[in-house]
């Protein structure tokens, strides 16, 4: 397992798709610090929302992109069948290869998280009355994300142990990240009646009554609102929040290991 993780290690910070992605998040970084400026008595504060989401992204995206080169990639050239050699189980394969993108996305976190917060310490503008939290609530937010794209991460993972399209997981994976996050949002909103609409609450509620069940809300990762306006969100719901994340990880690692051990490769 540790010879996966430290090569796949190697393959992740070698990578192109890597150095791109990794630039977007400096850009969208940029873009933070230059949104500031359209609030002139609230800069740090729009800095931060615009940051948190590019962080957000630049990291979902990055995770999808490393399971697909370290993983997917792999498996459809034929690579995967020298590293099947070595007298280890398939499942320590995926768990070294899930490390290395753990520790890449931690990596990629912290950067991201120092470039944001030295953007929000130099954005002009006046002087905020309420001024954002910079200390535990900023790096919890970013742990937050990370924790996030974690998710989105195992779920590429377990659609690369079946798929055999090395572009599938890196889809799938996208449209997964969207719907986790759209999903807290959606139930708020249904349960608050639809703005009135009957007709949209009969025909949606069911539905997304069905899908909560299989997908996770990854919108209760996001505690931006802790930094923004030291809001700080209640210790028992960080505490289920993050349960059920890791939950939800442990279970798609299982079922990628059990799928990838019966595979068969020709």
């Amino acid at each position: 397992m540790l010879e996966f993780a430290l090569s796949g290690l190697r393959s992740g910070l070698r990578g192109r798709s890597f150095h791109a992605v990794f630039f977007l998040g400096m850009l969208m970084i940029g873009i933070a610090y230059l949104s500031g400026f359209f609030s002139p008595r609230q800069p740090q504060t729009v800095a931060l929302d615009v940051g948190f989401s590019g962080i957000r992204f630049s990291l979902v995206l990055l995770n999808l992109f490393w399971v697909q080169e370290l993983v997917a990639r792999e498996i459809d050239r034929r690579v995967i069948l020298f590293s099947l050699a070595y007298p280890v189980s398939r499942g320590a394969f995926l768990a070294g290869r899930f490390a290395a993108v753990l520790l890449l996305s931690l990596l990629a976190a912290n950067v991201l998280g120092l470039l944001l917060l030295l953007a929000v310490m130099v954005v002009g503008g006046f002087g905020q009355e309420f001024p954002p939290a910079l200390g535990l609530p900023f790096w919890s937010t970013v742990a937050g994300l990370a924790l996030d794209a974690a998710v989105v991460a195992a779920f590429a993972l377990c659609i690369a142990a079946l798929s055999t399209v090395s572009v599938l997981p890196l889809a799938l994976g996208a449209a997964f990240a969207v719907a986790g996050k759209a999903l807290g949002a959606t139930m708020d909103y249904l349960a608050r009646g639809a703005d009135g609409d009957q007709e949209l609450l009969a025909s949606y509620s069911p539905i997304v009554d069905r899908i909560r069940w299989l997908v996770p809300d990854l919108s209760r990762l996001d505690w931006r609102e802790w930094s923004m306006y030291q809001l700080a969100p209640g210790a028992e719901m960080v505490f289920w929040s993050v349960s059920m994340a890791v939950a939800y990880i442990v279970l798609l690692l299982v079922a990628a290991s059990l799928l990838f051990s019966r595979r068969e490769f020709s």
